[in-house]
C-alpha cells in the first residue's frame, strides 16, 4: 500500500534518537571536558536518526534492506517536506 509508514524502521530510528539524546544529556552533565566538538558530533548523530525516521518513513522493508549509499545520504538529510510553521 502506498504511503504506508514503515513502523519498524521509524521506531528503530526514534529509539536510537532517544538513546542518543540521553547519552548527550549525560555527557553534558557528567563530562567536564564536553565541548563544542563533542556537541556537534552528538547533534549530527541525533539529527541523522530523527531525519531518517522522517525521510524514510515510507521506505519498504525491501528498500531498507537494499539501502544504498545514496538512500542513506538522502534519508539522513534535514527534511525538505516538513513544514515548521
Amino acid at each position: 500500500m502506498k504511503n504506508e509508514i514503515n513502523k519498524d524502521y521509524v521506531k528503530f530510528h526514534l529509539q536510537e534518537t532517544v538513546e542518543a539524546v540521553q547519552d548527550t544529556i549525560d555527557d553534558i552533565e557528567n563530562r567536564e571536558d564536553y565541548e563544542i566538538g563533542s556537541y556537534i558530533v552528538d547533534m549530527m548523530h541525533i539529527f541523522h536518526h530523527i531525519n531518517s525516521a522522517w525521510n524514510a518513513r515510507f521506505a519498504t522493508v525491501g528498500q531498507v534492506e537494499a539501502c544504498t549509499e545514496e538512500d542513506f545520504e538522502r534519508w539522513r538529510q534535514y527534511p525538505s517536506d516538513l513544514p515548521m510553521t
